[in-house]
Order: structure tokens, then C-alpha cells, then sequence
């Protein structure tokens, strides 16, 4: 294809990676980061080749590196930029508010900064998740009064939303290996969208109309969230009923997948419950799509919306449940919560990475602060956020707690072992949100442990206690 001028607006998760590899393309490839307080750093760092992105992410900083050396990218925070290119892409972030409403603060100004510069058979890509109906009503608007232009190729400007399906860890991967969905105002523009993704998509590029591909986005995500809301309930009830939750899920997801007969396929993939959902996607992609349907829908339906919403409701709470979890345990050992001192490991909200949007840690403080306990916390990828301290040094944040709450698993928290606990806890309180540790181990050392979904662990005692007496096991300590 002929290479094209592109601007990427929005230097994180999505606009880096989507920058860097239509660079590697042979594309000549700017991207536009304002020079704020919190993410101003990143210009410099990416003009100096350096990835802003923490953690574990293959492939991303030595691509970046080289296409910064071969001159095919570079970042800055001057809009002026946009007069020279072809083809625009929209990756500022989209939170929601308190009443699960969408900011659209920074795709807005996004918005106006582009219709300024906007030329006659321009393309403009958002590929920031939106409530159905955004790019149509929000952005289009702003890109007609600001450019003077109409929507639609070739006589105005092309206009496009096309997601991507990014996850830390797996940037570079799912952009490039995973299908594109490009949803366009007319046909010329979602000509010029695929052939641009072609250049770097191994997987097949779909075009479709806009809605379509606003609510397939927002559908996605919150398909994943009420099958966590469904493994998190089923937690909570095999907790209520003695039994573990893993072993649950290990017997129901031992049906086979067969092809034979696809409408009665029996396969089952049933997720890991967990101590709460976070990233920025998945906490709120269901109230975008919720908001687009109040705002836009066309016609509206008696039967209330309530399996989407209600996942939202039980995933936000799980941070509590872990909570309740942690005062039940500290109750059993002698202790109660208000005046207590937590260690909590883990504020990123995925293990490996330095990714901490809408980690369900926050609200998981939130609660200690408002039960009475203190607490310090630990992450190994992340130094401070939000006002929150991180101690950097495992043993100094566990010295002296009277408990530890896993909230990510991390690959180092697999060091915390009952010995390493056992000279630094003031009592010996574990409560894991993430299955990582074994409880039959911490329980034969003497802890109290608890863990979502481990409705077993009295179970487990009982055995603990009569192998220990038969003599097959001596207590180490």
C-alpha cells in the first residue's frame, strides 16, 4: 500500500503500540501526547527510544527503539503536526464518572485539535472505546464545525471508529494477531481504514458501519464481565457451601469441545473468580454501552436491563467481600480490624505489569480506612499512585502487620511462603484473592487462611490436624 502521513493522538496502552508497529510498516508516524504533569515524561522518553510502558511487554520497547533509530517515529505535544497528515487516530482515554457516565473531556479537545487541521480527504480513526452512538453525535460534530468540512470521502473528510483489543502484557500481539473490526461513515472511508490495518493485521480486517462496531466493542467487554460476575457468584455460594470453587471449575470446564455438533457443543469455559475486576476497560465498558442505549436507543424495551448491570454491581463489591473475608480471619485469630495494620500485595490491577486503572485495590483501602484498620502496601512494578505511598521492599511492608490480603499476583508474591511470614507477621492471618498460594501449607504452619470461593477450609483443617497427629506430618512450627 502507499505510506501514509499518520498522527496517533494519546501516548498509552492502545495509541503506543498501534504507533510503533504502523511505523515499523514504513509509515511516517507522529504521536500527539499533551505535555501534562502526569504523562508529560513520555514525549522525551519515546523520542529517546525508552517505552513508558512498565512491566513485561514483548517485542514493544525494541520496536519502538528501532523505528525511533530509522526516523519513521516520534512523539510531541504540538497539534500543528495534523496539518501535514494523512490519516488521524484517536487513543485518549474515556472514564466514566460516579454515575457511570462518560467523560469525554480529552476526546472532545482531541476532537477540536483535529478539526482544525483537518483537509479535504482526511481519514479520522477513534479508536477510544465510546457509548454506542459517540463517534456519530460527539466527535463528528466537533470535526464539522471546527474543519468547515462535511463527513464522507471524497469531498470531505473520512470518519471511522475501529477499537482495538489490547491487553498489558500482549500489546504488540493482539493488535497485530488479533481480527480488526472498522466501522466507517461510507465506503471510501472503510476502504482506506482496512488497507491502513492490513499493513500491520496478520488476522482478517471486518468492515461494518459505526454503531456497530461502538456496541460490538463495548459488547465484548462486557460479555467478559458478567462471565467474571458469574465465577465470582459461584464462589460466593460454594464458600457458603463448603466446597472449593477451583475444583468446581476444573469439573465443569472438563467438557469437551466437539465440533461434531456445534449447536449442542458441551464445551464450558468457566473464569477465575477473583478479588475484584479492574483495567480500564471492563469496569466501565458496560456503563458506556448502557449509556448509548439510554441516550441513543431508537426504542426501548419493557423488560429491565439487569444481567449487565448486575455483573458491574458483584464485581465492584468483591474488594469488600475480601474485606469481610480479612475480618472474619483476624476475628478467629484474636484481633479485630479497627486498629489493625495490613499488608496488601498488589495494586496493579494484572499481575506482571504497572497498569494500575481502576485497580480493585482502591476501593479495597477504601474499606480498611473506613472499618479502621492502616495498612502499607506493595508492588513490585509500581511506586506511587494516587496519593498512595507503595513500599518498594516485600519484608519491610510485610514487618509487623497483622495480616497479608493478596490482591495481584505478582510472579514474586510466589516467595511468601509460611516460613518467610512466620518472622514478620504479628499473627498469622492470610487471606488470597487470586488462588496463588496453597492453603493446605499456610494451615499446616498454623495460619488462618481464607481465599474466594475456598468454602472448604475448614475441611481442609480437619485433615491438616489429623495427618499432623497421625504422625505423617510434624508441625514445623
Amino acid at each position: 500500500m502507499n505510506k501514509k502521513r499518520i498522527a496517533v493522538i494519546g501516548m498509552g496502552y492502545v495509541g503506543i503500540p498501534a504507533a510503533v508497529l504502523l511505523a515499523d510498516a514504513g509509515h511516517n508516524v507522529v504521536g500527539i501526547q499533551r505535555r501534562s504533569q502526569r504523562s508529560g515524561w513520555k514525549i522525551d522518553w519515546l523520542n529517546q527510544g525508552r517505552c513508558p510502558v512498565g512491566g513485561n511487554e514483548p517485542e514493544l520497547p525494541e520496536i519502538l527503539q528501532r523505528v525511533v533509530r530509522e526516523g519513521r517515529f516520534m512523539a510531541t505535544d504540538d497539534y500543528s503536526v495534523l496539518r501535514d497528515v494523512d490519516v488521524v487516530l484517536i487513543d485518549v482515554q474515556t472514564p466514566t464518572d460516579e454515575a457511570h457516565a462518560p467523560i469525554y473531556e480529552s476526546l472532545e479537545e482531541a476532537s477540536h485539535h483535529v478539526g482544525k487541521y483537518l483537509r479535504k480527504g482526511s481519514l479520522v480513526i477513534v479508536e477510544s472505546t465510546v457509548a454506542p452512538g459517540t463517534t456519530e453525535h460527539v466527535v463528528k460534530p466537533i470535526l464539522e464545525q471546527e474543519s468547515g468540512l462535511r463527513t464522507g470521502l471524497p469531498d470531505g473528510f473520512g470518519l471511522c471508529f475501529s477499537y482495538e483489543r489490547v491487553m498489558v502484557g500482549r500489546l504488540i500481539h493482539n493488535v497485530r494477531e488479533y481480527p480488526k473490526i472498522v466501522g466507517a461513515v461510507d465506503d471510501e472511508s472503510r476502504n482506506m481504514a482496512i488497507e491502513l490495518y492490513r499493513s500491520i493485521v496478520r488476522a482478517q480486517v471486518c468492515g461494518t458501519d459505526i454503531m456497530t462496531a461502538e456496541v460490538a466493542k463495548t459488547v465484548e467487554n462486557a460479555y467478559r464481565d458478567v462471565q467474571i460476575a458469574f465465577a465470582n457468584e459461584v464462589a460466593l455460594l460454594c464458600e457458603s457451601l463448603g466446597t472449593d470453587v477451583h475444583e468446581v471449575r476444573k469439573l465443569v470446564n472438563g467438557l469437551p469441545n466437539d465440533p461434531s455438533a456445534p449447536h449442542a457443543n458441551p464445551v464450558r469455559n468457566m473464569h477465575f473468580p477473583g478479588a475484584g475486576v479492574g483495567g480500564h476497560c471492563l469496569p466501565k465498558d458496560t456503563w458506556l454501552l448502557m449509556h448509548g442505549y439510554d441516550r441513543y436507543a431508537e426504542s426501548k424495551h419493557a423488560y429491565p436491563m439487569s444481567v449487565l448491570t448486575g455483573a458491574r454491581y458483584l464485581n465492584d463489591w468483591m474488594p469488600i467481600h475480601m474485606v469481610d473475608l480479612l475480618e472474619t480471619a483476624l476475628g478467629e485469630a484474636g484481633v479485630r480490624i479497627r486498629g489493625s495494620r495490613i499488608c496488601v500485595l498488589g495494586y496493579a490491577f494484572l499481575e506482571n505489569c504497572d497498569d494500575s486503572r481502576n485497580t480493585p485495590t482502591a476501593p479495597l483501602l477504601q474499606e480498611l480506612r473506613r472499618r479502621g484498620a492502616t495498612y502499607v502496601i506493595h508492588d513490585p512494578f509500581i511506586k506511587e499512585d494516587e496519593g498512595h505511598q507503595i513500599e518498594p521492599d516485600i519484608d519491610r511492608a510485610l514487618n509487623d502487620c497483622h495480616a497479608v490480603v493478596l490482591m495481584t499476583k505478582h510472579q514474586e508474591y510466589r516467595s511468601v511462603t509460611p516460613e518467610r511470614l512466620n518472622g514478620l507477621l504479628r499473627s498469622r492471618v492470610v487471606i488470597d484473592g487470586r488462588n496463588m498460594f496453597d492453603p493446605k501449607e499456610f494451615l499446616d504452619h498454623g495460619f488462618i487462611f481464607k481465599g474466594i470461593g475456598k468454602g472448604n477450609i475448614n475441611k481442609i483443617k480437619v485433615c491438616s490436624r489429623e495427618t499432623i497427629q497421625s504422625g505423617v506430618l510434624s508441625p514445623r512450627s
